[in-house]
């Protein structure tokens, strides 16, 4: 697993943008909402991802798992280097994650309709 194809991995979810914050850290996100972080600037990189409680736990039994700074709390965890899951393990965790914070990001407005007059 590579920098490269989490990037297209996570682009390739409907509405997924990308933007470095922090410094070196690039944001995948979903209406403004961050699913997915990949810190660039750490040897090796690492990712944040969101998770759900029973799956958070399990996965901080792992060996490269942590809660993700600040965002533990909110169930985020962070894979201290990209190869500490196989590949389809991690592919479902960030889809997951993109389901997650898709489901509460706020929907896009829809333009007023005009009433027709009688």
């Amino acid at each position: 697993m590579n920098i490269d194809f989490i990037r297209r991995f996570c682009l390739s979810f409907p509405q997924a943008k990308e933007s470095l914050q922090w410094g070196e850290t690039l944001c995948f996100k979903v209406r403004g909402k961050i699913f997915a972080m990949l810190s660039l600037d750490s040897v090796p990189p690492s990712l944040c991802l969101k998770c759900a409680p029973d799956k958070f736990l399990e996965l901080l039994e792992l060996e490269g798992m942590a809660p993700a700074p600040y965002l533990g709390r909110y169930k985020w965890v962070l894979l201290e280097r990209l190869d500490v899951l196989p590949v389809p393990d991690l592919e479902y965790l960030i889809g997951q994650s993109y389901a997650m914070v898709e489901a509460k990001a706020p929907k896009p407005k829809r333009p007023a309709r005009k009433r027709k007059r009688a």
